[in-house]
């Protein structure tokens, strides 16, 4: 089994061929290409992780669509000062599937 582990939006994503990963918002228009730079390839028992034969590791996937993640509740209170304060947040994130690993 092939898989990749990947650098995508801050945080690290394990990948194979064919999975659907949500990801912090990538600036490209749904339907084109994206690449992800590979911080470790497996292939079976060939473990691929030195900065040179990295650079060689393509990993494409392609942009299916933009959309927002749930809503996170943020809520303050301090205790006999009358202060609360409730704020609420949606990440923007990108779904995309993952084409080749080479």
């Amino acid at each position: 089994m092939v898989y990749a582990i990947v650098r995508a939006g801050g945080r690290q994503e394990k990948v194979s061929v064919g999975d659907l990963v949500t990801l912090d918002r990538v600036p490209a228009e749904a339907g084109s290409s994206i690449e992800l730079p590979a911080l470790m390839v497996v292939d079976g028992d060939k473990v691929t992780s030195e900065k040179k034969e990295l650079d060689n590791v393509k990993v494409s996937a392609e942009v299916l669509e933009h959309l927002r993640g749930k809503k996170v509740v943020i809520q303050k209170f301090k205790n006999k000062t009358g202060y609360k304060k409730r704020q609420g947040h949606r990440q923007n994130q990108t779904k995309v599937k993952i084409t080749s690993i080479a």
